[in-house]
């Protein structure tokens, strides 16, 4: 690692959920769906992708454009929007995007010669009498293709959806009930086989997958010579994942990856999530001997802000993943230094006095003045670094996961605001604090709170615990 890295691991002004991490030929790619800050929709913007190399994930390059929403004749207007892809790289040596645009319920694909693009559109997958899957009277509502090419150079689309309420966007008639595993011909189009529920939705689940029924969110992997199926449960916050020898199936229900909550960990409940829950969608790469699962957070105080983040793995030897908490780290391979100054918004932790809720789908514009959240200065695309923490109110606190703070004596926040009063600094969520600093702020002018600490460890996480009155926004930690 030539330079740190943390979570969100691309830059602060872009916004790319539902990751889907695959390496081609000594990169690791990116592809997910590519919101738009302050849109009040999902997915507004055209595809892009990211790229580093698989020995320094922490040298992020941006490829550009890889498919524009108008590539598809079905979207000429640009009106529909492209949700989460997912790409594969078939035995042709070309590069095939799968993916869905609101909520059609169809499935287009397009083509490359690199993973970079541009991809060219192909067609939209078929079933083998030439109907566009999705189109049929009583079809499967097909959504969130994950794909994979296997070893033996056979193809896999997953896809499908299980809300456990009525969805008025579905077109009426269309099956939502569970994931449907499809097997692809060379044309990388064709349907061969009939659809193959492979996960059902809640209600219709085995008793082994309660409380974590699929909902969204398919992404297929093949690890020593098992496949994994990572969905976004009923719960819409985690991650969870299940296993089976075949790609059609039976599949086991394995456990809970990751929460953006870090609910369920240690027993942790909903109410008390670390972090505002969202939808969750993301993917599994192994890069090097590591295996890392890819997710996503919301900021803003809405659904529709998301950003990519990422933790590390570990595949036990009998084919197990144990939930692994959230962190500011992520990518970084251990703690972040504890020296130099970094974004006040890579907290892993973002706890209001009230305790965090699902965030809503609509921007509520009059509770955001209310509400403590990350947001930014400026448009979306800006390419400049303006996030910070918005709100910070009594009773909050703001939590970081993991620095080495071995040579570390001072920490400071730059904040600004109208408020007034004490904030202590700790090193455990509720364990005591160990300093604390008294602040007078009155203008939009940043000013700094300083806090000395000594005999620190190579792995501490922060804690931000804040007693005042009126509200202040958080710009930057310092450590020296």
């Amino acid at each position: 690692m030539k330079k740190q890295v943390y979570n969100p691991y691309l830059p602060l002004y872009e916004y790319i959920p539902d990751g889907e991490p695959h390496v081609f030929d000594g990169r690791l790619y990116v592809y997910g769906s590519h919101d738009q800050f302050g849109a009040f929709n999902f997915c507004h913007n055209d595809y892009v992708t990211w790229s580093a190399p698989v020995d320094d994930l922490s040298d992020w390059k941006y490829e550009g454009i890889i498919l524009k929403k108008n590539e598809d004749p079905d979207n000429k207007n640009s009106r529909k929007d492209l949700y989460a892809p997912d790409v594969t790289r078939f035995k042709d040596g070309k590069y095939y995007i799968y993916y869905a645009y609101n909520f059609t319920g169809k499935v287009g694909v397009a083509r490359s010669d690199k993973p970079t693009g541009p991809f060219t559109f192909l067609g939209h997958v078929r079933y083998n009498d030439g109907t566009e899957i999705g189109t049929r009277r009583k079809d499967i509502f097909y959504f969130d293709p994950g794909v994979l090419t296997d070893d033996d150079g056979r193809v896999f689309l997953y896809v499908g959806f299980g809300p456990d309420h009525f969805f008025p966007q579905i077109r009426p008639g269309l099956k939502a009930d569970g994931c449907y595993c499809l097997e692809l011909a060379d044309d990388m189009m064709t349907v061969i086989n009939n659809p193959v529920k492979v996960l059902d939705k809640k209600g219709k689940a085995d008793p082994s997958f309660e409380g974590h029924e699929f909902f969204e969110a398919s992404s297929i992997r093949k690890i020593n010579n098992i496949y994994y199926l990572v969905y976004s449960s009923i719960q819409g916050h985690e991650l969870c994942y299940a296993t089976s020898s075949s790609p059609f199936g039976p599949f086991k229900f394995g456990g809970t990856i990751i929460s953006s909550g870090d609910v369920g960990l240690d027993g942790r409940k909903k109410k008390d999530a670390v972090y505002p829950l969202g939808n969750n969608h993301g993917g599994i790469a192994k890069v090097l001997d590591d295996y890392y699962i890819f997710y996503h957070r919301h900021t803003n105080f809405t659904n529709t802000d998301r950003q990519g983040l990422a933790e590390k793995i570990k595949i036990e030897k009998d084919g197990s993943i144990k939930q692994v908490e959230t962190t500011s780290c992520g990518l970084n391979n251990g703690p972040l230094l504890g020296k130099g100054i970094y974004p006040a918004s890579i907290c892993s932790s973002l706890i209001p006095k009230e305790g965090n809720v699902f965030y809503p789908f609509f921007k509520l514009w009059f509770k955001k003045k209310t509400k403590t959240y990350i947001t930014q200065y400026g448009k979306d695309s800006d390419f400049k670094e303006t996030q910070f923490i918005a709100n910070v109110k009594n009773g909050c606190l703001i939590g970081y996961k993991y620095f080495d703070l071995t040579n570390t004596r001072k920490i400071s926040l730059s904040i600004s605001g109208r408020g007034k009063g004490k904030i202590s600094l700790g090193f455990s969520e509720k364990g005591k604090t160990e300093t604390s600093a008294f602040f007078c702020s009155s203008s939009k002018s940043q000013t700094k709170v300083s806090f000395e600490i000594k005999g620190r460890k190579d792995r501490e996480s922060l804690y931000f615990f804040f007693d005042i009155k009126g509200k202040i926004n958080v710009f930057d930690v310092g450590f020296e």
